[in-house]
């Protein structure tokens, strides 16, 4: 096969996954023009059409799918190849792609990686911050951190930090003008800080257990944001109640600046984990990152 022939599948393949020519054209680091006229060359070469085409719309046609199937996994088993090429070196190196949320990229990955990057120049790791169930090989990222329940059962799975809680929290002068909760249900009576979830576009269900027994409450509120620290920062100026990891709060419950409610409903629950496919084969970076990662309390 021609390096022509091997740029072209390539091309095609990464089309055919993001059905996007512009997603794929970035993804490839490629101009639009580029791409779309490899991809004629290949089908006038193969003599199929490999893609159907609209204004606003690319999938593969009936061809198209079965070619995907046939070399998207060759692909996938190429790119293992050469990121394993990395054992040939002195020092670990190359990029790794991890999908975190955001509690997690700030808290776990990112004490990790201040201290691991300056120690391997060669090493480059991007952190994508995700709230959803990222699908990690169809997004081609190399692992994921996610709680340890909401792992797939086929991954690989290591804890990389403790058991967590959450907590519900409100500010002093929040709390001189309304009563203190003293069940989940009451939440229904305040003003809430909600998250709005990016993956389905619904709102956080806030999750209570106590002496085995679980309650979901789903809460109302003027405030509705897609990050902690804008939470954070409405809940201590005192627009509402908020449901967060208790370790963000802490500090600020301590110096009285924020008061915990309902501790009695918010029970540990497993912490996180970094999970990867099981056929993946290690890298010395992987390696070193998931070594550097491991929790050992």
């Amino acid at each position: 096969m021609t390096v022509d022939s091997y740029d072209q599948l390539a091309i095609f393949s990464a089309v055919a996954q993001e059905r996007s020519f512009t997603r794929a054209a970035a993804r490839l680091g490629m101009s639009q023009p580029a791409l779309s006229r490899a991809m004629r060359q290949l089908e006038e070469r193969l003599g199929v059409r490999l893609l159907a085409r609209t204004t606003r719309s690319v999938s593969p046609t009936e061809a198209g799918e079965h070619l995907l199937r046939v070399i998207a996994p060759r692909f996938e088993e190429i790119d293992t190849e050469l990121k394993l090429l990395s054992e040939f070196r002195d020092k670990p190196a190359g990029k790794l792609r991890i999908t975190a949320g955001e509690h997690s990229a700030i808290t776990v990955l990112h004490p990790v990686l201040a201290k691991l990057l300056p120690e391997h120049p060669d090493l480059s790791i991007e952190i994508i911050v995700d709230y959803g169930l990222t699908d990690i090989v169809a997004e081609g990222f190399d692992a994921g951190v996610r709680l340890g329940e909401q792992v797939a059962k086929d991954m690989i799975a290591m804890r990389i930090g403790p058991d967590m809680r959450m907590a519900v929290v409100g500010s002093p002068a929040y709390f001189s003008r309304h009563p203190k909760p003293l069940i989940p249900n009451d939440l229904m009576q305040h003003n809430c800080i909600n998250l709005r979830m990016p993956t389905h576009g619904g709102l956080l269900l806030w999750e209570f257990e106590k002496n085995g027994q679980e309650l979901n409450v789903r809460v109302e509120g003027q405030a509705v944001f897609n990050n902690i620290a804008m939470r954070l920062e409405a809940v201590l100026q005192g627009l509402g109640l908020a449901y967060m990891p208790e370790d963000l709060v802490l500090e600020h419950v301590a110096q009285g600046r924020l008061v915990h409610v309902l501790k009695d409903w918010c029970e540990p629950f497993s912490g996180y984990h970094l999970y990867y496919p099981s056929r993946r084969q290690s890298s010395p970076a992987f390696t070193l990152l998931r070594e550097a990662l491991r929790y050992e309390g």
